[in-house]
């Protein structure tokens, strides 16, 4: 019988004797037991048989366990356990109830012993195990001892690899002789060191794993007796003084720069994942084969390896099986070695600790923090993009645009993303440790996206950015203040608290930044005439009242002017095949998802081809560049609200789709990327496949407090109704007949054209308002409501005059910037055409000039002016000039007081540059009239 094997018989046995005793409990509970006594008596014993029942049972599945856990095979603890049980329940049965045993059971009971027998004293062992020694090894030298323990090592450290759960038995143990010999101690690994002289008691393993540490412990068995004999001191005679580290160099400027993290301005480490990084160390005396040597790498409060967040990489071994690093000798000589260290693809992204081991020796080095950051540049890396232009512009550059305006009046606003400014990284890893995401999901950019785009709003976890659309924010910075995400994330990442305020151009400005801080490709996204559709029915209502002003407070929806969010790149694995690529975020609280405001990460291929069933979010994100404008005028007919159709706009949502240029400080449209040509025939198929996803009411008017209303639309269906083919070809153009300086009057145009004969009286309204971005009405400027008669194919205009008092109040008393917003609706008396038809107006400012030189030396002073001109009609008052300039020159605010018309002012400022490449001057004005003058100029920064 094997060592061990006497044990897990005995065991076995146990197991099938309770087995019977639970039977022989139970025929009692069942049987006539205590009807003699009686009563209560027979209740009580009936009740304890019962217990015992469970308890025997209990106690045998507990014992039968632990057979199969000592026994060499679990064919041979079931097999003794069944027979145990058989032989017992015989005798129980005799001696409890009188049974009588025939002579047919005993040739079953010694058949059953034969077969016993043969059990236990032929069990095969496996060829790859070794042979038994009879005799303990006593090597006669210190040299054949080290080889015999690296030996043993090598291959329980395999067996561990490979999940064997002898070594992991062999490991249970505490090791006395090791006192004895300090070489042992500097050879095993820690989880080693335990008790290699009961390893001979354990039964043979059965398979191949538990054979290789078997082996090992054999090996180490040989040596027990020269090691506890031999003193200490002989020992480290031979064996030499023990090794200790005594500089690790992290060779920063070489691998920084070839994992483009050079720019991070940190002390520490910066690599990317999945690319080979190199370490210098230093030791006391000259690494030897025998030595042991350890990195550890540990990421979280506490790391453990069965967790993925501690990896322990041995230079001899190269792999580490479990977690996928890699680890090399480049070169070893005299007290020096320069090691290769290659982290997995899939690596947990975040800050990693590094501890150095040799023996019981452990090194912390100064600064051991290393960041690992997603790796656009590796192929197996999740968020690879091929394209190194495409690389350059969305994970290096620092600077950028959010493009802002509306449809017909688009601008960039300069913004910095300053990933690479101080402290931006600590504040990215901040937010990683912060985000509710388990450890294991921070390899995903699924996830991490999904997580920022959560977190950089503080609605619900006190993240960075306050959102705030009040036009009051007295208690903190105005969301038109902000040029760049810098100074935001440096003060949440200072006080721990959320940043007042932001709005959506700043939550997306702020989300680029951590995505591209944390290797992910990121760009800013703006949507003109967003839908912000509240239902998810693909349907916005838009009430306007008989002068042609809108009634936002009546109606869910809304449209915004523009809203911008973020796409990110990266593989789909848990979507079908061809999700890959650009996805959608956004970071801006409009809707909750799963519980928390959070957005995306959607595909903009299921954006586009109406997939809307697909996660995160596709819903919400096809509505806000694909639902239908569907217009009500809202009349008085005898006291009552009255609601009439006057059309459905199904083109007007989602336009001119936006982003930087790549390689360019120039604006690309990106809306084929979100949608197919509206009208065509692959836009049809994508949305008749999401409106099949998607509820949608039919076309009855959904104003707030009207819980009854009439409609000329009575009787309509669901979904959108088809526009009346129109009998005039009525057409409406809104143009402006001079530059919409503040000050000056607005002097616009409403051009009204037929083109079918006959004889047409239109009846006209238009409206003028100002409202803000998300298209809140600020302020009602002014009407007119005129009766014009045209003749076949034709066209006049109408004059609508808005003074300058009309609004230059509302601008001093806004803390937002507002546009100028135009609605007309047109009526063709005796036919059913109406047509109505708005546009958005931005107001025009006199420039910033930025005056420096083109080129400039690194660490070398040059001059910066910047001067502005008021050529406008009225005074601007409280007056801030703010400046940035990544690299060249830190954020400055100038005090410029009140400007009065045709007054220059001009502000000098001395930059030191830090940073070698192409920089950026951004210059921003603010007064109590204006709320965004912007301007920039670039210089290239040379050593």
């Amino acid at each position: 019988m094997p060592a061990g094997g006497g044990a897990a018989a005995a065991t076995a046995v146990a197991a099938g004797l309770l087995g019977a005793a639970a039977a022989a409990a139970a025929k009692l509970a069942l049987g006539p037991v205590g009807e003699a006594a009686g009563g209560w008596l027979s209740v009580l014993l009936r009740i304890g048989c019962v217990g015992l029942v469970f308890a025997c049972n209990a106690v045998m599945w507990t014992v039968f366990a632990k057979a199969l856990r000592l026994s060499s095979s679990s064919a041979t603890a079931s097999v003794t356990t069944t027979a145990s049980n058989f032989i017992s329940s015989a005798i129980l049965g005799k001696l409890l109830f009188g049974e009588t045993w025939t002579p047919l059971w005993w040739v079953g009971l010694a058949v059953t012993l034969c077969g016993l027998m043969l059990l236990h004293t032929a069990a095969p062992q496996p060829a790859w195990l070794p042979a038994e020694k009879k005799e303990v090894l006593c090597l006669p030298s210190a040299e054949e001892q080290q080889e015999a323990i690296i030996l043993g090592v090598q291959e329980l450290r395999r067996g561990l690899a490979q999940g064997s759960d002898y070594v992991q038995k062999f490991f249970s143990w505490e090791l006395p002789f090791f006192k004895h010999h300090p070489l042992a101690v500097d050879l095993l690994t820690p989880q080693s060191k335990t008790l290699i002289k009961r390893a001979a008691c354990l039964p043979h393993p059965c398979s191949e794993a538990s054979g290789r540490g078997y082996s090992g412990a054999q090996r180490l068995l040989a040596l027990q007796a020269p090691f506890v004999k031999t003193p200490t001191r002989a020992m480290s005679n031979n064996t030499g003084t023990a090794l200790k580290v005594t500089g690790l160099e992290f060779l920063k400027s070489q691998n920084s720069r070839l994992h483009h993290t050079d720019a991070y301005n940190i002390k520490n480490l910066v690599v990317r994942r999945g690319q080979a990084f190199q370490l210098q160390l230093s030791f006391s005396r000259e690494l030897k084969a025998a030595d042991k040597l350890v990195l550890h790498f540990g990421i979280g409060e506490k790391p453990v390896k069965n967790r993925g967040t501690l990896i322990s990489l041995n230079p001899r071994q190269e792999k580490e099986v479990f977690s996928g690093w890699q680890i090399s000798f480049v070169k070893n000589s005299g007290k020096e070695c320069l090691l290769s260290v290659t982290s997995s693809p899939r690596a947990l992204v975040g800050k990693y600790t590094l501890n150095v081991k040799t023996g019981t020796n452990n090194y912390k080095p100064e600064n051991n923090d290393i960041y690992l950051l997603f790796n656009p540049w590796c192929e197996a890396d999740a968020v690879f993009l091929a394209n190194e232009a495409q690389r350059k512009e969305y994970v290096l550059n620092d600077t950028g645009y959010v493009y802002v305006g509306s449809a017909h009046s688009i601008y960039g606003r300069p913004w910095n993303f300053g990933q690479f400014e101080e402290l931006i990284l600590d504040a990215c890893m901040y937010l990683l440790d912060k985000s509710k995401l388990k450890i294991n999901d921070r390899r995903d950019p699924v996830l991490v996206s999904r997580a920022m785009s959560a977190l950089v709003n503080a609605n619900d976890d006190n993240g960075v950015l306050l959102g705030n659309w009040s036009g009051n924010y007295g208690n903190g910075t105005s969301p038109m203040d902000w040029i760049g995400s810098v100074a935001i994330l440096q003060k949440f990442y200072e006080t721990k608290k959320p940043v007042l305020y932001g709005q959506c151009w700043v939550f997306s400005g702020v989300l680029t930044t951590v995505m591209r801080c944390l290797g992910i490709p990121s760009r800013c996204v703006s949507n003109f005439n967003s839908a912000h559709d509240t239902e998810e029915n693909l349907r916005v209502d838009v009430y306007l009242n008989e002068r042609g002003e809108k009634l936002n407070w009546m109606s869910h929806d809304s449209v915004w002017n523009f809203h911008v969010w973020n796409d990110v790149w990266m593989k789909r694995v848990d979507l079908p095949t061809g999700f890959d690529g650009w996805q959608a975020i956004d970071s801006t609280p409009q809707e909750k998802s799963q519980g928390v405001y959070q957005c995306g990460p959607c595909p903009l291929k299921a954006i586009r081809e109406g997939d809307v069933y697909l996660p995160y979010d596709s819903k919400f994100l096809y509505a806000e560049v694909n639902a239908d404008e569907v217009y009500w005028l809202v009349k008085k007919v005898n006291g009552k609200d009255r609601y009439i159709r006057i059309r459905t706009d199904t083109q007007g949502i989602g336009m001119n789709i936006s982003t930087k240029a790549v390689g360019q400080n120039k604006r690309e449209d990106i809306t084929a990327q979100y949608k197919f040509p509206e009208g065509s025939r692959e836009e049809r198929e994508a949305m008749e496949k999401a409106s099949s996803f998607i509820y949608t009411s039919g076309i009855t008017p959904r104003a707030l407090f009207t819980p009854s209303v009439r409609t000329v639309e009575e009787g309509a269906g669901p979904g959108v109704l088809p526009e009346a083919v129109s009998k005039t070809g009525l057409q409406l153009e809104i143009t402006n007949k001079a530059a919409l300086y503040p000050g000056n009057p607005l002097e616009l145009a409403i051009t009204v054209k037929t083109c079918t004969p006959g004889t047409w009286t239109i009846d006209l309204a238009s409206s003028c308002q100002l409202q803000s971005y998300t298209g809140k009405v600020e302020a009602s400027l002014g009407y007119v409501k005129e009766t014009v008669k045209l003749e076949g194919k034709s066209e006049t205009q109408v004059a609508l005059k808005i003074a300058a008092d009309a609004y230059m109040k509302t601008l001093a008393l806004v803390e937002d910037e507002v546009l100028i917003h135009i609605t007309t609706i047109a009526e063709v008396q005796g036919t059913d055409d109406k047509l109505t038809k708005e546009m958005t107006m931005n107001f025009e400012y006199p420039p910033i000039t930025i005056q420096m030189p083109e080129m400039a030396k690194l660490n070398k002073e040059f001059a910066c002016a910047l001067i502005f001109k008021n050529d406008l009609n009225v005074p601007l008052d409280n007056c801030k000039l703010l400046v940035e300039g990544l690299g060249i020159f830190n954020t400055t605010e100038f005090d410029e007081g009140d400007v009065k018309p045709g007054r220059i002012i001009k502000s000098e400022i001395i930059c030191t540059p830090t940073r070698v490449g192409e920089k950026k001057m951004v210059a921003k004005l603010i007064s109590t009239q204006i709320k965004g003058i912007c301007a920039e100029k670039a210089i290239t920064i040379t050593e």
